[in-house]
């Protein structure tokens, strides 16, 4: 076997990798944006590795990947289940593997102390690869941090300049792919593989907040196609009322404009999520039963948000904008996810969507968004 650096050349959808003790951790968001926000949420959101995967060019049939993987778990709830490494073979799905080890952390929620165990370096190996020459895609797991420290195979590697448009989204934790199955199985990941574009995804788990260092990390990347997925987050913190709503989706729109004046910009509505319709947040969550539920904690009042009022001003600011931009589209989120999708696949721990569901969404947003005539097809005006 021979040893490969790992080198950014290698790494698509990371925007940074930092050096650390062990190896390299992919980052989602660069560190002068993290330098701006303490909370461990985000910080635990960027650093999970939501499709990021690592890509090149090979003969080899054996593939050995080190990494040090970091799990949270919470008291009282059963264990999350292990991170999925996903490998593809010219963009075909052809195994999967998962890794041990690593740092494992306990959350008491109700306490808020923490134990952690310190475990070693775990390997994810696949084999019996064809020898020939062949694009090979190692998709790292979207629940997990991951810190890569060695790759080796048995046969020199190169790296693939990327084809096609990129893509870039960013989304709360079901865009981040919470209850989906694999990497490849979120639905921005589903979506992106048949729209036929390079995905680079910005969806932080409870942290889509309007923050301003978002909004300018969104300015200042390459993109030819831009989405953002707002609203599930702001409710379910309880974060901000009307009047601030507003200005902010205002104020986090014209920072993106600054570096993309007439990039394709596709705003999203929230899918339905019935605890938060008509109900304010703060949403908590309960393990009373042995699993996961999430309840909507709020009282309604004038001002506050719901998911109904998110997406009757998100489509008025909208609206109000494309007058002098063009390129502005609106898309409701119950389009991806309505009523009678929570009927067939509800929702498991009533926040979000399961496997099945994300495979539904991301097609959908193939269709409506990529597809003939959508705001981010390859006809969309400019």
């Amino acid at each position: 076997m021979i040893t490969c650096p790992i080198t950014a050349d290698l790494v698509r959808g990371a925007l940074e990798l930092e050096r650390t003790e062990h190896g390299l951790r992919p980052h989602r968001l660069p560190a002068r944006a993290r330098a701006q926000c303490a909370d461990g949420q985000l910080a635990m959101a960027e650093a999970q590795p939501s499709g990021v995967r690592l890509v090149f060019r090979t003969t080899a049939t054996a593939i050995e990947l080190d990494t040090l993987r970091t799990t949270m778990n919470y008291q009282g709830a059963p264990p999350r289940p292990d991170g999925v490494y996903d490998l593809l073979v010219d963009g075909e799905l052809t195994a999967q593997a998962s890794t041990t080890g690593g740092l494992t952390v306990l959350i008491d929620l109700a306490t808020g102390t923490t134990q952690a165990q310190q475990g070693p370096v775990g390997t994810v190996r696949f084999d019996g690869l064809p020898e020939r020459a062949k694009q090979v895609e190692i998709w790292l797991p979207h629940n997990e941090l991951t810190e890569l420290v060695d790759l080796r195979t048995n046969a020199p590697i190169e790296p693939v300049p990327p084809q096609g448009r990129t893509w870039l989204h960013h989304g709360s934790s079901i865009s981040n792919g919470s209850n989906a199955a694999s990497p490849t199985g979120t639905w921005p990941a589903r979506a992106a593989a048949s729209a036929g574009v390079q995905l680079v995804n910005l969806g932080f788990s409870g942290s889509a907040l309007l923050d301003p260092f978002t909004a300018r990390t969104l300015r200042d990347l390459p993109a030819e196609v831009i989405s953002l997925k707002l609203g599930i987050n702001l409710v379910n913190a309880d974060l901000m009322r009307l009047r601030a709503f507003g200005p902010a989706v205002h104020g986090f729109l014209d920072t993106i404009r600054e570096g993309h004046p007439d990039t394709p910009l596709l705003v999203v509505s929230p899918i339905l999520c019935p605890i938060h319709e008509h109900t304010p947040g703060p949403g908590m969550p309960d393990f009373s039963t042995g699993q996961v539920l999430f309840y909507a904690t709020g009282e309604p009042a004038p001002g506050k948000l719901t998911l109904t009022v998110i997406r009757e001003e998100l489509a008025r600011i909208v609206a109000q904008r494309q007058a002098e931009d063009p390129n502005l589209h609106y898309l409701d989120g119950r389009e991806l996810y309505g009523e009678a999708d929570f009927a067939e696949l509800p929702l498991p721990d009533r926040l979000h969507p399961d496997a099945a569901a994300h495979r539904r969404i991301g097609a959908r947003f193939a269709a409506l968004a990529f597809g003939p005539g959508g705001p981010l097809s390859n006809g969309a005006p400019r």
